[in-house]
Protein backbone atom coordinates (compact mmCIF):
# COMPACT_ATOMS: atom_id res chain seq x y z
CA UNK A 1 0.00 0.00 0.00
CA UNK A 2 1.28 3.47 -0.87
CA UNK A 3 2.29 5.88 1.87
CA UNK A 4 -0.26 8.37 0.61
CA UNK A 5 -3.18 8.43 -1.78
CA UNK A 6 -2.85 11.08 -4.45
CA UNK A 7 -6.00 13.08 -5.06
CA UNK A 8 -5.27 12.62 -8.75
CA UNK A 9 -6.19 8.96 -8.28
CA UNK A 10 -9.70 9.84 -7.13
CA UNK A 11 -10.95 10.63 -10.60
CA UNK A 12 -12.01 13.77 -12.49
CA UNK A 13 -15.52 13.76 -11.05
CA UNK A 14 -14.44 14.28 -7.43
CA UNK A 15 -14.76 17.96 -6.39
CA UNK A 16 -11.73 19.73 -4.94
CA UNK A 17 -11.54 21.51 -1.59
CA UNK A 18 -11.01 25.25 -2.20
CA UNK A 19 -9.03 25.51 1.08
CA UNK A 20 -6.47 22.88 0.15
CA UNK A 21 -5.60 20.22 -2.37
CA UNK A 22 -7.45 17.40 -0.64
CA UNK A 23 -10.52 16.19 -2.47
CA UNK A 24 -13.93 16.84 -0.97
CA UNK A 25 -15.37 13.58 0.27
CA UNK A 26 -12.04 11.74 0.13
CA UNK A 27 -11.80 8.84 2.56
CA UNK A 28 -9.46 9.69 5.46
CA UNK A 29 -8.07 7.26 8.02
CA UNK A 30 -7.09 8.79 11.36
CA UNK A 31 -4.97 6.68 13.70
CA UNK A 32 -4.98 7.56 17.39
CA UNK A 33 -4.58 5.75 20.70
CA UNK A 34 -6.77 6.19 23.75
CA UNK A 35 -5.58 9.45 25.32
CA UNK A 36 -5.40 10.17 29.06
CA UNK A 37 -4.31 13.78 29.63
CA UNK A 38 -4.04 16.12 32.58
CA UNK A 39 -2.17 17.11 35.71
CA UNK A 40 -2.00 14.05 37.97
CA UNK A 41 -2.76 11.62 35.13
CA UNK A 42 0.22 9.44 36.10
CA UNK A 43 -1.93 8.05 38.93
CA UNK A 44 -4.07 6.37 36.23
CA UNK A 45 -1.14 4.30 34.93
CA UNK A 46 -1.90 1.21 37.03
CA UNK A 47 -5.53 1.11 35.95
CA UNK A 48 -4.55 1.72 32.31
CA UNK A 49 -1.96 -1.08 32.29
CA UNK A 50 -4.37 -3.48 33.98
CA UNK A 51 -7.03 -2.75 31.36
CA UNK A 52 -4.48 -3.81 28.74
CA UNK A 53 -4.11 -7.15 30.50
CA UNK A 54 -0.81 -6.49 32.25
CA UNK A 55 0.48 -8.76 35.00
CA UNK A 56 4.23 -8.24 34.66
CA UNK A 57 4.71 -5.16 32.48
CA UNK A 58 8.09 -4.07 31.16
CA UNK A 59 8.87 -0.44 31.97
CA UNK A 60 11.35 1.08 29.49
CA UNK A 61 12.95 4.27 30.81
CA UNK A 62 16.33 5.97 31.19
CA UNK A 63 18.63 7.07 34.04
CA UNK A 64 17.55 10.72 33.85
CA UNK A 65 13.87 9.90 34.34
CA UNK A 66 14.79 7.60 37.23
CA UNK A 67 16.82 10.37 38.86
CA UNK A 68 13.90 12.78 38.50
CA UNK A 69 11.79 10.43 40.65
CA UNK A 70 9.07 9.67 38.12
CA UNK A 71 9.88 5.95 37.79
CA UNK A 72 9.45 5.32 41.53
CA UNK A 73 6.12 7.12 41.39
CA UNK A 74 5.02 5.06 38.40
CA UNK A 75 6.08 1.79 40.02
CA UNK A 76 4.02 2.65 43.08
CA UNK A 77 0.92 3.16 40.94
CA UNK A 78 1.54 -0.10 39.07
CA UNK A 79 2.01 -2.06 42.30
CA UNK A 80 -1.13 -0.51 43.74
CA UNK A 81 -2.90 -2.16 40.80
CA UNK A 82 -1.32 -5.49 41.88
CA UNK A 83 1.10 -5.59 38.98
CA UNK A 84 4.72 -6.77 39.06
CA UNK A 85 6.64 -4.24 36.91
CA UNK A 86 10.12 -4.97 35.57
CA UNK A 87 12.36 -2.01 34.75
CA UNK A 88 14.90 -1.72 31.91
CA UNK A 89 16.87 1.52 31.73
CA UNK A 90 20.17 0.93 29.87
CA UNK A 91 19.25 3.44 27.20
CA UNK A 92 20.98 6.42 25.62
CA UNK A 93 19.50 9.28 23.56
CA UNK A 94 18.64 8.26 19.98
CA UNK A 95 18.06 4.55 20.75
CA UNK A 96 20.57 2.18 19.19
CA UNK A 97 19.88 -1.16 17.53
CA UNK A 98 21.89 -3.04 20.17
CA UNK A 99 19.94 -1.34 22.97
CA UNK A 100 16.65 -2.53 21.49
CA UNK A 101 18.07 -6.06 21.27
CA UNK A 102 19.17 -5.92 24.91
CA UNK A 103 15.80 -4.60 26.08
CA UNK A 104 14.02 -7.36 24.18
CA UNK A 105 16.24 -10.00 25.79
CA UNK A 106 15.32 -8.54 29.20
CA UNK A 107 11.62 -8.62 28.27
CA UNK A 108 11.84 -12.31 27.38
CA UNK A 109 14.03 -13.24 30.37
CA UNK A 110 11.65 -11.58 32.85
CA UNK A 111 8.50 -13.04 31.28
CA UNK A 112 6.91 -9.67 30.64
CA UNK A 113 3.65 -8.92 28.86
CA UNK A 114 2.42 -5.33 28.39
CA UNK A 115 5.07 -2.75 27.47
CA UNK A 116 5.19 0.64 29.19
CA UNK A 117 7.51 3.49 28.24
CA UNK A 118 8.20 6.37 30.61
CA UNK A 119 10.42 9.07 29.15
CA UNK A 120 11.14 10.96 25.96
CA UNK A 121 11.05 9.78 22.38
CA UNK A 122 14.10 7.57 22.84
CA UNK A 123 12.39 5.53 25.56
CA UNK A 124 9.18 5.27 23.57
CA UNK A 125 10.94 4.26 20.34
CA UNK A 126 12.96 1.62 22.21
CA UNK A 127 9.77 0.28 23.78
CA UNK A 128 8.17 0.00 20.35
CA UNK A 129 11.25 -1.87 19.14
CA UNK A 130 10.83 -4.37 21.97
CA UNK A 131 7.16 -4.79 21.08
CA UNK A 132 8.07 -5.55 17.47
CA UNK A 133 10.69 -8.16 18.36
CA UNK A 134 8.52 -9.81 21.00
CA UNK A 135 6.22 -11.29 18.38
CA UNK A 136 8.12 -10.93 15.09
CA UNK A 137 11.27 -12.79 14.09
CA UNK A 138 14.61 -11.31 13.07
CA UNK A 139 16.30 -8.04 14.00
CA UNK A 140 14.79 -4.61 14.54
CA UNK A 141 16.57 -3.27 11.45
CA UNK A 142 14.69 -5.84 9.33
CA UNK A 143 11.51 -3.81 9.81
CA UNK A 144 12.70 -0.55 8.26
CA UNK A 145 10.10 0.93 5.91
CA UNK A 146 6.32 0.97 5.88
CA UNK A 147 4.04 -1.75 7.31
CA UNK A 148 6.76 -4.37 7.62
CA UNK A 149 5.46 -5.47 11.04
CA UNK A 150 2.92 -8.16 10.18
CA UNK A 151 2.31 -10.04 13.45
CA UNK A 152 0.31 -8.62 16.36
CA UNK A 153 2.47 -6.96 19.01
CA UNK A 154 1.90 -6.65 22.78
CA UNK A 155 -0.24 -3.83 24.17
CA UNK A 156 1.65 -0.57 24.73
CA UNK A 157 1.15 2.22 27.27
CA UNK A 158 3.27 5.30 26.54
CA UNK A 159 3.95 8.05 29.10
CA UNK A 160 5.94 10.99 27.68
CA UNK A 161 8.18 13.13 29.88
CA UNK A 162 9.11 15.66 27.18
CA UNK A 163 7.09 18.15 25.14
CA UNK A 164 7.74 17.37 21.54
CA UNK A 165 8.43 13.94 20.12
CA UNK A 166 4.82 12.79 19.73
CA UNK A 167 6.05 9.19 19.76
CA UNK A 168 3.40 8.33 22.34
CA UNK A 169 0.67 8.62 19.70
CA UNK A 170 2.56 7.96 16.47
CA UNK A 171 3.02 5.07 14.08
CA UNK A 172 6.79 5.73 13.91
CA UNK A 173 9.74 4.02 15.57
CA UNK A 174 13.19 5.52 14.94
CA UNK A 175 16.27 3.40 15.68
CA UNK A 176 19.95 4.09 14.98
CA UNK A 177 21.74 1.55 12.80
CA UNK A 178 25.11 1.73 14.53
CA UNK A 179 27.00 -0.09 11.78
CA UNK A 180 25.97 2.42 9.09
CA UNK A 181 25.56 5.43 11.45
CA UNK A 182 22.09 6.24 10.10
CA UNK A 183 18.66 6.44 11.68
CA UNK A 184 16.22 3.83 10.42
CA UNK A 185 12.50 4.59 10.24
CA UNK A 186 10.07 1.80 11.09
CA UNK A 187 6.55 2.88 10.32
CA UNK A 188 3.12 1.28 10.36
CA UNK A 189 -0.30 1.41 11.95
CA UNK A 190 0.66 -1.52 14.21
CA UNK A 191 2.99 0.84 16.10
CA UNK A 192 0.27 3.25 17.24
CA UNK A 193 0.20 2.68 21.03
CA UNK A 194 -2.93 1.47 22.76
CA UNK A 195 -2.87 4.21 25.41
CA UNK A 196 -1.06 7.54 25.59
CA UNK A 197 -0.93 9.00 29.10
CA UNK A 198 0.31 12.59 29.48
CA UNK A 199 0.87 14.23 32.84
CA UNK A 200 2.25 17.77 32.33
CA UNK A 201 4.05 17.59 35.70
CA UNK A 202 6.63 15.29 34.10
CA UNK A 203 7.75 18.12 31.83
CA UNK A 204 9.00 20.21 34.75
CA UNK A 205 12.11 18.08 35.29
CA UNK A 206 13.42 18.31 31.72
CA UNK A 207 16.79 20.04 31.35
CA UNK A 208 16.42 23.40 29.61
CA UNK A 209 18.22 22.18 26.48
CA UNK A 210 15.89 19.19 26.16
CA UNK A 211 12.87 21.42 26.71
CA UNK A 212 14.00 23.66 23.84
CA UNK A 213 14.81 20.74 21.55
CA UNK A 214 11.56 18.86 22.03
CA UNK A 215 9.52 22.04 21.70
CA UNK A 216 11.10 22.76 18.33
CA UNK A 217 10.48 19.14 17.35
CA UNK A 218 6.76 19.64 18.03
CA UNK A 219 6.80 22.82 15.97
CA UNK A 220 8.46 20.97 13.10
CA UNK A 221 5.85 18.21 13.31
CA UNK A 222 3.05 20.74 13.06
CA UNK A 223 4.51 22.65 10.12
CA UNK A 224 5.67 19.64 8.12
CA UNK A 225 2.44 17.68 8.57
CA UNK A 226 0.34 20.67 7.49
CA UNK A 227 2.14 21.01 4.15
CA UNK A 228 2.70 17.27 3.65
CA UNK A 229 1.38 15.65 0.49
CA UNK A 230 -0.63 13.39 2.81
CA UNK A 231 -2.26 16.20 4.81
CA UNK A 232 -5.97 15.92 5.48
CA UNK A 233 -8.60 18.01 7.29
CA UNK A 234 -8.54 15.91 10.46
CA UNK A 235 -4.78 16.17 10.83
CA UNK A 236 -4.74 19.84 9.78
CA UNK A 237 -6.69 20.90 12.88
CA UNK A 238 -4.10 19.37 15.17
CA UNK A 239 -1.18 20.68 13.12
CA UNK A 240 -2.31 24.31 13.27
CA UNK A 241 -3.17 24.07 16.96
CA UNK A 242 0.27 22.66 17.78
CA UNK A 243 2.00 25.51 15.91
CA UNK A 244 -0.13 28.06 17.77
CA UNK A 245 0.64 26.47 21.14
CA UNK A 246 4.40 26.12 20.63
CA UNK A 247 4.82 29.67 19.36
CA UNK A 248 2.69 30.95 22.22
CA UNK A 249 4.22 29.03 25.13
CA UNK A 250 7.68 27.54 24.46
CA UNK A 251 9.53 30.72 25.43
CA UNK A 252 7.63 30.87 28.72
CA UNK A 253 8.73 27.34 29.67
CA UNK A 254 12.33 28.52 29.28
CA UNK A 255 12.01 31.83 31.12
CA UNK A 256 9.51 30.61 33.76
CA UNK A 257 10.00 26.83 33.99
CA UNK A 258 7.57 26.39 36.91
CA UNK A 259 4.68 28.13 35.14
CA UNK A 260 2.11 25.31 35.08
CA UNK A 261 -0.15 26.69 32.34
CA UNK A 262 2.70 26.96 29.83
CA UNK A 263 3.82 23.42 30.64
CA UNK A 264 0.31 22.08 30.13
CA UNK A 265 -0.01 23.94 26.83
CA UNK A 266 3.32 22.52 25.61
CA UNK A 267 2.19 19.03 26.64
CA UNK A 268 -0.94 19.60 24.55
CA UNK A 269 1.17 20.90 21.66
CA UNK A 270 3.27 17.75 21.70
CA UNK A 271 0.18 15.55 21.74
CA UNK A 272 -1.56 17.39 18.91
CA UNK A 273 1.57 17.59 16.78
CA UNK A 274 1.96 13.84 17.20
CA UNK A 275 -1.63 13.22 16.13
CA UNK A 276 -1.02 15.42 13.09
CA UNK A 277 2.19 13.88 11.84
CA UNK A 278 1.29 10.25 12.47
CA UNK A 279 -1.66 10.75 10.12
CA UNK A 280 -0.18 13.20 7.58
CA UNK A 281 3.50 12.12 7.83
CA UNK A 282 6.35 14.64 7.58
CA UNK A 283 8.86 16.03 5.10
CA UNK A 284 12.42 16.95 4.20
CA UNK A 285 13.33 18.46 7.58
CA UNK A 286 12.88 15.12 9.29
CA UNK A 287 14.41 13.12 6.44
CA UNK A 288 17.55 15.27 6.76
CA UNK A 289 17.52 15.50 10.55
CA UNK A 290 17.54 11.73 10.85
CA UNK A 291 20.81 11.63 8.93
CA UNK A 292 22.51 14.13 11.22
CA UNK A 293 21.24 12.30 14.28
CA UNK A 294 22.44 8.96 12.96
CA UNK A 295 25.88 10.28 12.07
CA UNK A 296 26.61 12.43 15.12
CA UNK A 297 24.06 11.26 17.72
CA UNK A 298 22.94 14.90 17.82
CA UNK A 299 19.72 16.04 19.57
CA UNK A 300 16.91 15.53 17.07
CA UNK A 301 14.87 18.61 17.95
CA UNK A 302 17.92 20.89 17.84
CA UNK A 303 18.77 19.67 14.34
CA UNK A 304 15.16 20.27 13.30
CA UNK A 305 15.37 23.81 14.63
CA UNK A 306 18.42 24.49 12.46
CA UNK A 307 17.02 22.89 9.31
CA UNK A 308 13.36 23.94 9.42
CA UNK A 309 13.69 27.57 8.20
CA UNK A 310 15.66 26.42 5.15
CA UNK A 311 13.11 23.71 4.30
CA UNK A 312 10.21 26.16 4.73
CA UNK A 313 11.76 28.45 2.10
CA UNK A 314 12.40 25.49 -0.21
CA UNK A 315 8.85 24.12 0.08
CA UNK A 316 7.13 27.50 -0.28
CA UNK A 317 7.48 27.34 -4.05
CA UNK A 318 5.41 24.14 -4.19
CA UNK A 319 2.59 24.94 -1.78
CA UNK A 320 2.67 28.67 -0.94
CA UNK A 321 -0.94 29.03 0.18
CA UNK A 322 -0.54 26.47 2.96
CA UNK A 323 2.06 28.68 4.61
CA UNK A 324 -0.40 31.56 5.05
CA UNK A 325 -2.43 29.59 7.60
CA UNK A 326 0.76 28.39 9.30
CA UNK A 327 2.11 31.92 9.62
CA UNK A 328 -1.20 33.07 11.08
CA UNK A 329 -1.15 30.17 13.56
CA UNK A 330 2.34 31.26 14.61
CA UNK A 331 0.88 34.67 15.51
CA UNK A 332 2.18 36.61 12.52
CA UNK A 333 0.23 39.44 10.88
CA UNK A 334 0.29 38.36 7.26
CA UNK A 335 -2.65 40.41 5.99
CA UNK A 336 -3.04 39.68 2.29
CA UNK A 337 0.59 38.74 1.78
CA UNK A 338 1.14 36.07 -0.88
CA UNK A 339 2.07 32.59 0.25
CA UNK A 340 5.79 32.80 -0.45
CA UNK A 341 6.02 36.04 1.55
CA UNK A 342 4.13 34.43 4.43
CA UNK A 343 6.52 31.49 4.26
CA UNK A 344 9.51 33.82 4.48
CA UNK A 345 7.95 35.50 7.51
CA UNK A 346 7.39 32.09 9.11
CA UNK A 347 10.95 30.95 8.38
CA UNK A 348 12.33 34.09 10.02
CA UNK A 349 9.99 33.63 12.98
CA UNK A 350 11.14 30.03 13.50
CA UNK A 351 14.76 31.17 13.44
CA UNK A 352 14.03 33.87 16.04
CA UNK A 353 12.34 31.33 18.27
CA UNK A 354 15.31 28.98 17.90
CA UNK A 355 17.62 31.86 18.84
CA UNK A 356 15.53 32.68 21.89
CA UNK A 357 15.66 29.11 23.23
CA UNK A 358 19.37 28.67 22.57
CA UNK A 359 19.56 26.59 19.41
CA UNK A 360 22.70 27.04 17.24
CA UNK A 361 22.34 28.84 13.94
CA UNK A 362 24.16 26.26 11.82
CA UNK A 363 24.83 22.54 11.59
CA UNK A 364 28.56 23.23 11.82
CA UNK A 365 27.98 24.25 15.44
CA UNK A 366 26.80 20.67 16.04
CA UNK A 367 29.88 19.15 14.44
CA UNK A 368 28.67 18.65 10.86
CA UNK A 369 31.32 19.30 8.20
CA UNK A 370 31.09 19.83 4.45
CA UNK A 371 32.68 16.41 4.06
CA UNK A 372 29.70 14.83 5.87
CA UNK A 373 27.09 16.41 3.62
CA UNK A 374 27.54 14.26 0.53
CA UNK A 375 26.85 11.02 2.41
CA UNK A 376 23.95 12.50 4.39
CA UNK A 377 22.31 13.86 1.24
CA UNK A 378 22.54 10.40 -0.30
CA UNK A 379 21.09 8.48 2.66
CA UNK A 380 18.29 11.03 3.16
CA UNK A 381 16.76 9.85 -0.12
CA UNK A 382 15.91 6.52 1.56
CA UNK A 383 14.04 8.14 4.44
CA UNK A 384 10.27 7.59 4.33
CA UNK A 385 9.62 11.18 5.43
CA UNK A 386 10.93 12.53 2.14
CA UNK A 387 8.12 10.74 0.30
CA UNK A 388 5.51 13.21 1.53
CA UNK A 389 7.54 16.42 1.25
CA UNK A 390 5.39 18.84 -0.81
CA UNK A 391 8.23 19.71 -3.19
CA UNK A 392 10.19 16.96 -4.88
CA UNK A 393 13.83 16.86 -3.81
CA UNK A 394 16.66 14.94 -5.44
CA UNK A 395 20.12 14.36 -4.01
CA UNK A 396 21.43 17.68 -5.35
CA UNK A 397 18.51 19.56 -3.76
CA UNK A 398 19.07 17.91 -0.38
CA UNK A 399 22.82 18.53 -0.65
CA UNK A 400 22.15 22.23 -1.30
CA UNK A 401 19.77 22.45 1.69
CA UNK A 402 22.39 20.86 3.95
CA UNK A 403 25.02 23.30 2.73
CA UNK A 404 22.68 26.27 3.27
CA UNK A 405 22.14 25.09 6.85
CA UNK A 406 25.80 24.40 7.53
Amino acid sequence: MSLLASTADLGPGVPRDPDGDAALGAVVKFHAPEVVFGVGALAEAGFAAARLGARRPLVVTDPGVIEAGWVDLLLGHLRDARLDPQVWHDLTPNPKDHEVRAAHAWYVDRGCDVIIALGGGSCIDAAKGVAILSSNDGDILDYAGVDQVTRPIPPMLMIPSTSGTGADVSQFCIVTDTERSVKVTVMGRALVPDISLTDPRLLTTMPEALNAATGLDALTHGIESYVSLAHNPLADIHALSSVRLVCGHLRTTITSPDEERARAKMAQASLQAGLAFTNAILGATHAMSHQVGGLLDAPHGVVNGVLLPHVIRYNARATPDRFVALAQAAGLEVGRAPGEEAAEMLAAHVRRLADDVGVPRGLSDLGVTAADVRQMAHTALDDACLTTNPREADEADVHRLFMDAL
